[in-house]
């Protein structure tokens, strides 16, 4: 699955601390929104203070997979020697 045999798995910190707030952002977005379809079957709405907390603590896993992603896009558009 790794596209170059000596590259980590993982992406690389600058990487992940530059996206991390761009996801944070998102998923914090995402629970509000989520909370006020889910009102319409009863549960209550998230208050904005809950959402960006609950982003903060999402926004680490999803934005790990996206710059994950992102660093194997880099790795296949770098040329193989």
């Amino acid at each position: 699955m790794n596209p170059l045999p000596g590259r980590k798995p993982w992406p690389g910190w600058k990487l992940l601390v530059g996206l991390y707030p761009f996801g944070a952002g998102a998923a914090a977005v995402n629970l509000f929104f989520a909370s006020l379809i889910f009102s319409w079957i009863g549960w209550r709405v998230l208050t904005p203070h809950e959402a960006i907390a609950g982003g903060l603590v999402l926004g680490l896993p999803a934005t790990w997979a996206f710059a994950r992603h992102i660093r194997g896009l880099m790795d296949k558009a770098e040329p193989s020697e």
